[in-house]
Order: structure tokens, then C-alpha cells, then sequence
């Protein structure tokens, strides 16, 4: 049997993937209103469990890319996925902080393999020009895990309470593991339901791009890696532009609740507008860099996408500080989504510069790493906004983040002077 567009297969895979990854995480501040209040815990409690995941996420971004690229991708992502199903299970039984600290801390562990996971197998299934599309397409599911998120999570809350919420949702991530493997078996070079065509698109782009990984050839150490300049440019822009998606996905509905005076329900109704808009971003800004990269050159698409994205987070965020007032909750909905739009119009392709920088075997543990950097700074944010949140404003961790913006577009351009293999 042939199947026609495998990659595609594949991506749709790891989308489905990442919108159960999103709809697990964002339970958790769905539910903390009577999740906190059946456990005795506030809102301190609550940032603390999300620095929790936190660290252990950031930790598990570096540890997952090695061993995606020790074991592979098809081993890797069941690893992942069965670690982060079974602890949004294991939330039913939390009975206290330390209890729900150690399923905070395995939800965290298992859900940062999914990242390093997805740029490795977009390095290994897409040719260079769709990369960006490909893994537009992959962060569109987080987009769309937020969208669904609040129907999904608000209907089986009201319907059988936030324990069985949190079974049913780790169920979910354990069924995805099935046709998983049955549809990934190998990788491009062996696989046996691939179109000769489709093997030649991809092997031969490699040859064309000087991407051909020798067998059994091992990651770089990340020494090595680092003793280059060009992955510091990575590392620098995934830690100044990460804390934007992590405010949103974090501290949103809670935002909302405690600004606007949303319910539940009512945070359901319209949180999803701002992840849609940011799920068209995702996409659009993969079809806008293979555009580009056709009519000029890999640098100036990949770069051009980085900066009218970096341009929308910093035009929402700017509107939001000067014209959201405390009764127009609509407003912030529009202008979270222009931020979104912009933050994964640009996201694709910050992620995807591992693959543009180096060799397979080394791709995973420089994203890994990226992604355990990138888990810092919001890590500090949390911190940073639960400390101004009683009785204070939004405003100053809002002018922290637009500044960030800059920083990070800077870090690409001094320290990647030119896209392109190194190693």
C-alpha cells in the first residue's frame, strides 16, 4: 500500500497531538476556580503549581530532544504522550500541594517532549521551503487545544464533575498512541507506504541543502553546538518571546475572571476567538515564509516572518495597554488575538531554525535546549505577575513582554547573520 502525501499524514498526526497537549494544560486554570476551592488552596497556590510545571517542562524540553534523537521519533512521541496522559489523569487524585505538585511536575515532563519531537520529525519529513508550513500547521494545535479547550472542559465539567474531567482527558492522549504507530513505522528513507515521488522530494532536497545524515551518526555535545554563535541566537529569541504565548495560556482566564468579572462559562464563550486568530497565524505565516523562500532565499523568508509577526505581538500589546478599559472585555479578546496571530505567525520559524542550522542527529538536543530556555523566562513572568496581581495592574508585565518583542527579534538578526547549515 502507498499512501499519497504521507508527511502530511504524519503532521496531522502530531497537530492532533498537540491539541490533546493544550486541551490537558489548559484544564488547569479552567478548573482551578473549584479545583482550588475543593482542595483549600488560592491563588499563590496556583501560581506555585504552575511554576511547578514549569520547571519541570523546562527541564524536560533539553532531556526530551536528546532522547528523540537517541531513540527516534516514533518511540519518542509515544514516550511523551503516555507520561503526560497518564499524570492529567493522575489530577483526580491530588488531595493537597504536594500531591498535585508531583502531577503538575509529570504533566510537565511529559508534555515538553512534544516540541523537540515535532521539529525533528519536520526536519526529517519536510523539505526546507515547508518547514515553516509544517510546523505552522503543528503550533495551529495549540491554537485550536484552546479553541475546543473551554467547550470541551466547561461540557464535561458540568457534566461529571472536574475528577472524571481529568480522567477522560488522559484517556484521550493514550487512544492517539494507536494510530501513531500504526502509521508511522520508519522514517522517510524506509517506509514502506511512501510514494517513490514523495522519498525523492525529500531525499533529494537534503542532497540539494547539504542535509544528508550519515548513519548512525551521533548529536553534536552541546559543547560543540554551543560553541557556535548562530544557536545563541536561538536561545536568546526563544527566551525573550516565549513569556507571550505562556501569559495567555497561563493567566488569561484568570485575567479575564478577575478584570472583567468572567465565569467559567463566559470565558468558554470567548476565549476561543483570540486562539483561533491565533491558529490562522500559524498557517498563514507558514504559506507567507514558502513564498517568500521561493521568490528569495531561506534567510530573508525566515526572517521576514519573524519580524511582521514580532510587528502584531507589539501593535496587540501596545492597544491593549492604551485602549482596553475595564468594561470592554471584547476588546482585549481582539487585540489577545492580534498578539496571538503575530506570536505564532513568527513562532514557526524560530523553531524550525534548528533544522535550517544543523544535521538531524543534532537538531533535537539544540531544540530541546532552546525549548528549556524558552521555559525560563516564563517561568519568571509567573513569578513576576503573581506578585503585582493582588490589587495591582497588568500594565507593567505588558510593557516587560512588548520589550522583550524587540530583544528577541535583535537576538536573530546580530547572532544569525545568515541562515544556513553550520554543522
Amino acid at each position: 500500500m502507498k499512501l499519497k502525501g504521507l508527511r502530511w499524514w504524519i503532521i496531522g498526526l502530531i497537530f492532533v497531538a498537540t491539541v490533546i497537549n493544550y486541551i490537558d494544560r489548559t484544564a488547569f486554570a479552567l478548573l482551578w476556580p473549584q479545583m482550588g476551592e475543593d482542595l483549600g488552596m488560592d491563588n499563590s497556590d496556583y501560581a506555585l503549581m504552575l511554576n511547578i510545571f514549569m520547571v519541570t517542562y523546562a527541564a524536560s524540553k533539553f532531556l526530551s530532544g536528546r532522547l528523540y534523537d537517541k531513540i527516534g521519533t516514533r518511540i519518542g512521541f509515544v514516550v511523551s504522550i503516555i507520561v503526560w496522559s497518564a499524570a492529567a489523569a493522575f489530577h483526580a487524585l491530588a488531595r493537597g500541594v504536594v500531591s498535585l505538585s508531583i502531577v503538575r511536575g509529570l504533566l510537565g515532563l511529559g508534555e515538553a517532549g512534544l516540541w523537540p519531537g515535532a521539529v525533528k520529525s519536520n526536519g526529517e519529513w519536510f523539505p526546507v521551503k515547508q518547514r515553516a508550513l509544517a510546523q505552522g500547521i503543528f503550533n495551529a494545535g495549540a491554537s485550536i487545544g484552546n479553541v475546543v479547550a473551554p467547550v470541551i472542559i466547561v461540557f464535561l465539567y458540568a457534566q461529571f464533575g472536574w475528577k472524571s474531567t481529568y480522567i477522560i482527558l488522559g484517556a484521550l492522549g493514550l487512544i492517539w498512541v494507536i494510530p501513531w504507530l500504526i502509521l508511522n513505522k520508519s522514517k522517510p528513507e524506509q517506509h514502506p507506504w511512501i510514494t517513490e515521488n514523495e522519498r525523492d522530494l525529500i531525499l533529494n532536497d537534503r542532497i540539494a541543502n547539504n542535509d544528508v545524515a550519515v548513519e548512525g551518526a551521533k548529536s553534536l555535545s552541546v559543547v560543540k553546538i554551543l560553541s557556535y554563535k548562530q544557536p545563541w541566537g536561538i536561545l536568546l529569541c526563544r527566551f525573550f518571546i516565549e513569556p507571550i504565548w505562556w501569559f495567555f495560556a497561563g493567566w488569561m482566564p484568570i485575567y479575564l475572571n478577575s478584570k472583567f468579572g468572567l465565569s467559567i462559562e463566559e470565558i468558554g464563550k470567548t476565549m476561543w476567538i483570540s486562539y483561533l486568530m491565533a491558529a490562522a497565524g500559524g498557517i498563514l505565516g507558514g504559506y507567507f515564509t514558502e513564498a517568500i523562500i521561493k521568490r528569495t532565499s531561506v534567510d530573508f523568508g525566515r526572517k521576514a516572518s519573524i519580524v511582521l509577526g514580532s510587528l502584531l505581538i507589539i501593535i496587540g500589546f501596545v492597544s491593549i495597554i492604551m485602549f482596553v478599559s475595564d468594561s470592554n472585555y471584547m476588546m482585549f479578546i481582539y487585540l489577545a488575538g492580534v498578539a496571538l496571530f503575530g506570536f505564532q505567525f513568527a513562532i514557526g520559524n524560530i523553531q524550525t531554525l534548528s533544522s535550517d542550522l544543523f544535521k538531524g542527529p543534532s537538531v533535537g538536543t539544540l531544540a530541546g535546549l532552546a525549548g528549556t530556555v524558552a521555559a525560563i523566562s516564563p517561568i519568571i513572568m509567573n513569578w513576576f505577575i503573581g506578585e503585582i496581581t493582588d490589587g495591582g495592574s497588568y500594565t507593567p508585565a505588558f510593557v516587560a513582554i512588548t520589550i522583550s518583542v524587540v530583544l528577541a527579534v535583535l537576538s536573530v538578526y546580530i547572532l544569525i547573520r545568515k541562515i544556513r547549515l553550520v554543522a
